[in-house]
């Protein structure tokens, strides 16, 4: 295996961790109408995420390091011709952590409502973006013989994409349900598990048809069988939150959305960036990587700082692995 096929693996792994940390994360965000009925509960909510959401989004930024580093052609057309989804996006994540900070430090309603509000927009809307942009990625953009995107923002709104982009908002919303009810305790953990089982019967069907368009269209034999991993654990997700195993239902909900990006990865190789105009002109693995010195570079210090990132992100999670509820929230002192 080259080291251009290797760095494509570890982009693939990057995402993966992005999606499972964030995913969680963005879905809570959105439960802060869908699912807590006064302040004390969304406070429960964001508490639950509080220690973690800055964390999560180191991955966001080594994946799109790792892209701009290790194909710096996919990186360019992806992000001129993305631009502004992408802008919407980075919008979007720095107004979610001002609020994340600022909700509290004032006592007015006004002033803590408008921040709520901020924190569930900005996570609905990069759960949807996020499911638009690789629904593209993988069914092809509008690229030149120059590797340039000559399409246009509609272009990007296309029915295979928007159906990524209510997929990818539905299992995070149900990945975040399980974490609630994996989090908390108390009457909001019973309400989250029963919302939970109403959202992955929706998530199961969306994603089901957006797998099997993908594998019907560009799959192979290993993205089939990454479909058919994805389609059984995200039931066995929905089981076991109905049963009332928070635990297993996250871990297999997980597994859902690590399958489900593999898959998307493993139909896209490869290519990184499959052109619609000519295949002549789809971005590789081959024409959009750096030189073989700069990857190899790449790898060693990758190896060194990988498991030390992976050591105290861990050490976070174990240190907030408590659960909380609206008698653990404390009145807010001014």
């Amino acid at each position: 295996m080259e080291l251009h096929d290797v760095w494509f693996v570890l982009i693939a792994v990057l995402w993966i961790g992005y999606f499972f940390l964030e995913g969680f994360d963005f879905g809570v965000g959105v439960l802060t109408k869908l699912l807590a009925r006064n302040r004390p509960e969304k406070r429960v909510l964001i508490n639950t995420i509080g220690p973690v959401w800055d964390g999560n989004e180191v991955w966001l930024l080594t994946a799109g390091g790792a892209t701009f580093a290790a194909f710096p052609e996919w990186y360019a057309t992806l992000f001129s011709g993305f631009y502004l989804p992408l802008l919407i996006i980075l919008v979007c994540l720095i107004v979610r952590g001002v609020a994340f900070e600022y909700r509290a430090k004032r006592p007015e309603e006004n002033w803590q409502r408008n921040w709520e509000q901020a924190i569930f927009w900005t996570s609905l809307i990069p759960a949807i973006l996020w499911g638009v942009a690789f629904g593209n990625i993988v069914r092809g953009v509008k690229i030149d013989r120059n590797m340039e995107y000559v399409g246009g923002f509609w272009d990007l709104l296309n029915p295979y994409a928007i159906l990524g982009g209510l997929v990818t908002l539905t299992l995070f919303t149900f990945h975040g349900t399980v974490f609630v009810s994996l989090k908390t305790v108390g009457d909001i953990r019973v309400r989250a598990r029963a919302l939970a089982v109403k959202l992955g019967a929706v998530t199961a069907v969306l994603a089901l048809a957006f797998l099997i368009w993908t594998q019907l269209d560009t799959g192979d034999s290993w993205s089939l069988a990454a479909t058919v991993i994805a389609a059984v654990s995200l039931v066995g997700a929905i089981g076991a939150i109905k049963a009332g195993r928070e635990g297993w239902s996250f871990a297999l909900s997980g597994v859902a959305i690590a399958a489900a990006v593999a898959m998307l990865f493993l139909a896209l190789f490869p290519n990184v960036m499959p052109s619609s105009l000519d295949p002549a002109w789809s971005l590789t693995v081959t024409n959009a990587s750096s030189s073989p010195y700069t990857l190899k570079i790449m790898t060693w210090c990758a190896a060194i700082a990988t498991p030390l990132v992976l050591l105290y992100q861990g050490w976070t999670y174990w240190v907030f692995r408590k659960r909380i509820g609206t008698q653990h929230i404390a009145d807010a002192a001014h």
